[in-house]
């Protein structure tokens, strides 16, 4: 009578210390659907979608706080990836992911090369010196406007990136409200 008694008690513990060790070895660590939210997202925690960062946005997007549009510096090619991992559809143009895409650019005459936009630049988008001139690498500026409020002599401002014709696209067609309206001249 005492044999089965022991090793039941022998397997339970054998079983108790595996599931222990496979707790310990297995564990995921958040969500991942979160990681693979945050992978698609062009990290440049310039906090234009209403979160402090790209992480913070992919935490409210997974658990559907946040729409899958409001991600500026990823423009479309995000809210269509977005869509395609989470099965949504994409929204036709009514986000901040739609939003004039615009570029810094700092006036010469004014800049003082006091290097506090350089800080502040989640992108590395402004290059120059302490007392030098500064300048924006257009191509990588990501038009999150950090940059322009602490220049302590406004001589930062924002441009619209003139359209060529590899960033045009087709527009939206007007929904039925909208094309029903008359347009005042």
């Amino acid at each position: 009578m005492l044999a089965p008694i022991v090793a039941i008690g022998f397997l339970a513990a054998l079983f108790g210390l595996l599931l222990g060790y496979s707790a310990i070895r297995f564990r995921v660590e958040g969500d991942p659907i979160v990681d693979q939210i945050d992978s698609l997202l062009p990290q440049t925690q310039c906090g234009q979608c209403g979160y402090p960062g790209c992480r913070p946005y992919a935490e409210a997007v997974a658990k559907g706080e946040a729409e899958i549009d409001q991600c500026t510096p990823g423009g479309e090619a995000t809210v269509l990836a977005l869509a395609d991992l989470l099965g949504r559809e994409p929204t036709a143009g009514e986000g901040k992911a739609e939003r004039i895409k615009r570029v810094a650019v700092i006036d010469e005459q004014s800049c003082i090369g006091c290097t506090v936009c350089l800080k502040t630049c989640p992108v590395d988008a402004i290059v120059g010196t302490t007392r030098q001139l500064h300048a924006v690498i257009a191509g990588e500026c990501t038009g999150c406007e950090l940059c322009v409020s602490p220049c302590p002599v406004d001589c930062i401002r924002m441009v619209p990136v003139p359209s060529d014709l590899s960033a045009w696209k087709w527009p939206y067609p007007a929904t039925t409200a909208q094309a029903a309206q008359p347009t005042v001249a």
